[in-house]
């Protein structure tokens, strides 16, 4: 059963607005809730944004957490606003446009971002996919961590649409039509397997070939400047 999440949201919100008061900067949805995608096995990721966070500022949030219904389902983010600001360029970016704001506003962010670090971005998303498809592969051969990888592979590919068109595309049918071949694949794959329960042996191995192999191409074309530049000087000297 889907949850109404506007009224969720409101009751959520009012709890935050009688605990943390002022010092409340920012509140936010993220995931599947927040790009309108919901199913009924969603969770519902909340992000929080205070002045400053402390640890019993995380205790006090989770108690009022569990006093909303759906406790289950919910999970997220929670932040103090200096640590935000300092925040690691690369997973901001992700951060902010997959973010939809319900309360306050983090537009800041969006002036903190450069291209390199939509580069970097894609850069670490694909050695990371890279690495955990090469493990699986070997080791693991779990078709649930191969659908996991499709997943995270998503905002990788969001995120090379975005240099490609400087538009952010949150929902996947408004992302499909303005891919590349190489990542509409990769997002096909992604939708086909959340229906599916189970592979036969050749359908893994299919599909985690195509998205080793496409991570390796993108940690190649995604190189750092610094990188490239060290590679090109070595063709030189030689």
């Amino acid at each position: 059963m889907q949850i109404d999440i506007d009224t969720w949201i409101q009751q959520c919100l009012s709890k935050l607005k009688d605990l943390f008061g002022s010092r409340l900067a920012f509140v936010g949805l993220q995931g599947s809730y927040g790009r309108g995608e919901e199913t009924d096995d969603s969770d519902i990721d909340v992000v929080i944004i205070l002045d400053h966070a402390d640890s019993e500022d995380l205790k006090a949030y989770g108690t009022m957490l569990d006093s909303l219904p759906n406790r289950e389902k919910i999970c997220g983010f929670i932040s103090g606003l200096q640590e935000l600001n300092n925040w690691e360029r690369s997973d901001l970016f992700q951060f902010y446009y997959d973010t939809t704001p319900i309360y306050g506003s983090i537009d800041f962010i969006k002036e903190l971002i450069c291209e390199e670090d939509v580069r970097r971005a894609i850069r670490i998303g694909a050695c990371n996919l890279y690495h955990m498809c090469g493990h699986n592969m070997v080791h693991e051969k779990d078709d649930e961590l191969l659908k996991s990888l499709y997943k995270s592979a998503t905002f990788t590919v969001q995120a090379i649409s975005y240099l490609q068109t400087r538009t952010y595309r949150k929902r996947k049918t408004e992302l499909l039509p303005v891919l590349r071949q190489p990542e509409r694949k990769i997002l096909e794959t992604a939708i086909a397997m959340r229906q599916q329960t189970g592979l036969a042996q050749a359908e893994f191995d299919r599909f985690s070939e195509q998205l080793f192999s496409w991570a390796s191409d993108l940690i190649a074309e995604y190189q750092s400047d610094e990188t490239r530049a060290n590679t090109e000087s070595r063709c030189c000297d030689a």
